[in-house]
């Protein structure tokens, strides 16, 4: 069978990847520390498989730690003051994409990781100019970059196997299969982060937002690497 050479991925077809997943981590109120204790010491729980709130705060800490370093410290802490809600979006919807891709028999290799970094590298200018546009557009710490190309090979690979368009069609395709995967996992949120929503695959807002999997621009190019996920 013949294998297709991934490294001559289109930036179009990685970016096509980068604008199904990133609203998922964009329109959101910064959470809040109050409400119940459903699950002391846990954000979520995701297949059985707790989220701590120290994992949360320790990536929210992270961000935070690399935006006071930069020299525009206050407008990056600004433009991502929903951070703490955007990670644990984060971190809820990594498990619910390891479970699609399990289910789909995709995985992601250490060569197609690499591949994949030094190909956004290359579109940036290098790793700083990688580090900075993901800092300051998303709140994505130096440590956190791999998580971002990882989220994207699996995303592509998905994609690629299901044969997915950016089309009506295609897009729903794409939400059904990740709405599915969602419910099988029984999300449960401590509720004073909020509730998990499988229908829109991410948690509740007061926001008027369209669901995260049809947020796909007709134009590839303008879901660029500025736009990557955190």
């Amino acid at each position: 069978m013949h294998r297709r050479d991934r490294r001559h991925d289109s930036p179009a077809r990685r970016r096509t990847a980068l604008a199904l997943s990133a609203a998922l981590l964009a329109a959101a109120p910064l959470l809040t520390a109050c409400g119940g204790e459903a699950h002391p010491g846990a954000a979520a729980v995701v297949g059985g498989e707790r989220i701590d709130v120290s994992t949360l705060q320790a990536q929210v800490k992270a961000a935070r730690d690399a935006q006071s370093a930069s020299p525009q410290s206050a407008q990056l802490i600004a433009a991502t003051g929903d951070l703490g809600r955007q990670k644990l979006n984060g971190l809820i919807f990594d498990r619910i994409l390891g479970k699609v891709a399990a289910d789909q028999g995709v995985t992601a290799s250490r060569a197609e990781l690499q591949q994949t970094r030094q190909a956004f590298v290359r579109e940036n200018g290098g790793e700083e100019g990688l580090e900075a546009v993901l800092l300051q557009q998303q709140g994505v710490a130096p440590a956190q970059v791999d998580d971002v190309v990882r989220r994207n090979v699996l995303m592509t690979k998905i994609i690629e196997k299901q044969g997915i368009t950016e089309t009506p069609e295609g897009q729903q395709k794409l939400q059904d299969l990740f709405t599915a995967a969602s419910k099988s996992l029984d999300i449960d949120v401590n509720p004073r982060y909020g509730a998990w929503d499988d229908t829109r695959v991410q948690l509740d807002t007061d926001a008027d937002t369209a669901p995260w999997l049809l947020k796909v621009s007709k134009d590839p190019a303008a879901a660029g690497p500025e736009q990557l996920p955190g």
